[in-house]
């Protein structure tokens, strides 16, 4: 039996791992929480542990995943994966895009089409350099997806470190706090969240050593927003 909190916070947990493919940071947690102290976001977290409703990955950052929801999160109407997966594998003969997925298909394979920069931007990647298999649930069927290896720490606090592949659905669009690729000057290729603010773009890392970049957004044009991430050991 969970109490109100816990309850709470996994749910808020759930909604944001569904949303930006990774979790809050314990900033987060707190605010949503309406709690003083991070410490008792991690009381809560323990709790929930403790109980088998989350687990939480050694030597990474803000890395948490969900085991199990309780039924009153289970049975409302849920989109509901785990969205870090371990391994990932290079094939050859890339392909383009995303085919729809009939039902049955686990694993669908993506072109990695280069690095991306989670720190200061880098020359924009369009040429695909080999495959990676990818969870046909981290997918939307019928849209177009890509996958791309960051480069940098900046966003480390997200629970996106150097490395990882993170998985993308190409979009032109995104939302206030949307983690995406972000085209800036028609060559710089950058993952950063966003957010509009006085008639700027502003892309903000989710790592304190990096300045939030403010743009104008003739500048900056979105090319997808991140949907998953794999970590292979």
């Amino acid at each position: 039996m969970l109490t109100r909190k816990q309850l709470d916070l996994l749910e808020f947990i759930h909604k944001r791992v569904q949303r930006d493919g990774v979790p809050p940071s314990f900033d987060e947690m707190k605010e949503a929480l309406d709690l003083r102290s991070k410490s008792g976001i991690h009381r809560l977290i323990t709790a929930l542990e403790e109980r088998g409703f989350i687990r939480r990955l050694a030597h990474r950052a803000r890395a948490i995943e969900i085991v199990k929801l309780p039924d009153s999160i289970a049975k409302a109407p849920s989109n509901f994966t785990p969205r870090v997966i371990e391994g990932g594998a290079a094939k050859p003969a890339p392909k383009p895009a995303t085919p729809p997925m009939p039902d049955g298909v686990h694993a669908i394979e993506l072109p990695v089409m280069g690095r991306i920069a989670a720190g200061v931007p880098i020359e924009a990647i369009s040429e695909p350099s080999h495959n990676i298999a990818v969870p046909g649930a981290m997918l939307r069927s019928g849209a177009h997806h890509y996958a791309l290896e960051v480069n940098g720490d900046s966003m480390i606090d997200a629970g996106i470190n150097d490395g990882d592949v993170v998985i993308i659905r190409e979009t032109a669009t995104a939302d206030d706090g949307d983690i995406v690729v972000a085209l800036v000057d028609g060559k710089e290729a950058t993952l950063k969240k966003l957010y509009r603010k006085k008639g700027e773009v502003v892309l903000v890392a989710e790592n304190p050593a990096y300045e939030p970049r403010n743009l104008s957004p003739d500048r900056v044009r979105v090319q997808g927003r991140l949907v998953g991430l794999i970590r292979s050991y």
